[in-house]
């Protein structure tokens, strides 16, 4: 059965944030452990362009050359917002779907001057099955404003508990829980032919991801 949707799932590219993803953060542990994901060289990690990043994405999806899974953190979350809406709807065919993890609140007055160029993140629908995975007590976005975004982008919504930025200081290691979220992800977009989420869909249930103990 996981050699059978392994040959069926699409390639999963990973978006690190501000500054990068080190060795330690589960996104590097899981494009080293796990088969179809590679990471997207967007390049300036410590002073992002929002208009290079965007470029880097576009070009990435078009030369997998088949339907991608985006898996973002941090600030790559917005850059998915906002290739998706200059995209539109045709966003939707080379992209299955994208798990979100951990977006900031670019609309804090103490938000970091390098990440300013990706305000204001487009609020519209993303046009592909989304969930947002946030933590209830990450010192970049308050939960309600994380949730109050996965509305805004009619995405399913997953609480990951009290585990910080979702990050290498988070002690989180390759993140089994947020594997699990992944998986339903795929399972999910490999399932089914429709491009968006709807109230018939399979639901990231909130205890899928559970508080890291301390």
């Amino acid at each position: 059965m996981f050699q059978d949707r392994l040959s069926r799932t699409p390639l999963c590219l990973t978006l690190p944030g501000l500054d990068g993803s080190g060795a330690d953060h589960w996104q590097s542990i899981w494009e080293r452990e796990r088969p179809n994901i590679e990471r997207v060289g967007l390049g300036s990690w410590s002073q992002p362009s929002r208009n290079m990043w965007i470029a880097r994405l576009e070009r990435a999806v078009a030369e997998a050359r088949g339907p991608v899974v985006l898996v973002a953190h941090s600030l790559s979350c917005h850059l998915v917002a906002w290739w998706a809406a200059l995209a539109g709807e045709g966003a939707a065919r080379p992209v299955a779907g994208a798990m979100l993890v951990a977006p900031p609140d670019l609309d804090r007055v103490s938000v970091d001057r390098r990440i300013a160029d990706f305000a204001p993140s487009p609020r519209g629908v993303l046009p592909f099955p989304t969930v947002v995975v946030a933590s209830r007590d990450d010192p970049w976005c308050d939960f309600s404003k994380a949730r109050a975004m996965a509305g805004n982008w009619l995405a399913a919504f997953c609480d990951a508990g009290e585990i910080g930025h979702i990050n290498s200081a988070s002690g989180i290691g390759r993140w089994c829980e947020g594997q699990q979220v992944l998986d339903r992800l795929l399972d999910h977009v490999c399932a089914r032919d429709a491009r968006r989420l709807d109230d018939e869909a399979v639901r990231f249930r909130p205890e899928l991801v559970a508080p890291v103990p301390a």
